[in-house]
């Protein structure tokens, strides 16, 4: 479970990024983060890492406090959490099946780690990710060969070797055609089903979120506006986390 308890985030600059956030996320829930550029969508999904550190409040992830975590404590709870980029970080000299395999880094020997070994069960289960998202086909080819939509889906298939119980994403289909990020959702909505593994996706594309996430939480100036049901969204409340703007999304 994800709880903020009077969260908020304010920058260096004095921008202030999470406004006394109030928020609850149970285990295996798909949630989608709307609202403008620069509403804090990114802030509130890389708190929950720790990838940002908030200001004020408590947030508890999995029982445990994120600002009280340090050293490898922090990196041990960070293996827990999945964090899907835009970009998808991935090293497009090598293999699709290596790129997976670089999830398993942190848990091995450094000699192993330095020289990329790994072993039978890690290279099966690398193996057992990439036929979840659907290009097992492409486990031996350069990440380089892959279209933009499948480098996504290795990214995400090298987050599932890691056995997380939460994928973050931010903006994960932002680079992709319609008919490709389509694809990924389908993903995120299968993993999300099958594996009971909790999403939370930061996205730019208003009828994605409706379509696939059960529930909405729209930002807006740092502030939680809505928190509802995907089918519970209207027009209304569109304008309003979008400030009238909802058209160009």
């Amino acid at each position: 479970m994800i709880e903020f308890k009077n969260v908020s985030k304010i920058y260096p600059n004095g921008v202030k990024g999470l406004d006394n956030i109030n928020l609850k996320i149970n285990q295996g829930e798909f949630v989608a983060i709307i609202g403008l550029s620069g509403a804090g969508k990114s802030t509130l999904i890389r708190t929950i890492n720790r990838m940002i550190d908030i200001t004020d409040g408590t947030l508890i992830v999995n029982e445990k406090n994120v600002s009280s975590l340090k050293g490898k404590d922090l990196r041990k709870f960070r293996r827990n959490i999945g964090m899907i980029f835009q970009s998808f970080n991935l090293v497009m000299r090598t293999t699709v099946i290596k790129n997976v395999l670089t999830s398993k880094v942190p848990d091995i020997f450094f000699m192993r780690a330095l020289f990329g070994i790994f072993n039978k069960e890690e290279k099966l289960q690398a193996l057992e990710a990439l036929d979840k998202v659907g290009i097992l086909e492409k486990a031996f080819i350069r990440a380089d060969q892959l279209s933009g939509g499948q480098q996504q889906r290795v990214a995400l298939a090298r987050t599932l070797a890691q056995n997380p119980e939460i994928i973050l994403a931010d903006e994960p289909v932002a680079a992709l055609d319609p008919i490709t990020a389509r694809k990924v959702m389908d993903d995120f909505r299968k993993i999300n089903r099958d594996m009971k593994i909790s999403i939370l996706i930061n996205i730019h594309h208003v009828e994605l979120a409706l379509n696939y996430a059960d529930r909405i939480i729209g930002i807006r100036e740092g502030k939680i506006v809505f928190d509802g049901k995907s089918d519970e969204v209207t027009e209304d409340i569109l304008n309003y986390i979008y400030k009238g703007k909802v058209d160009d999304f």
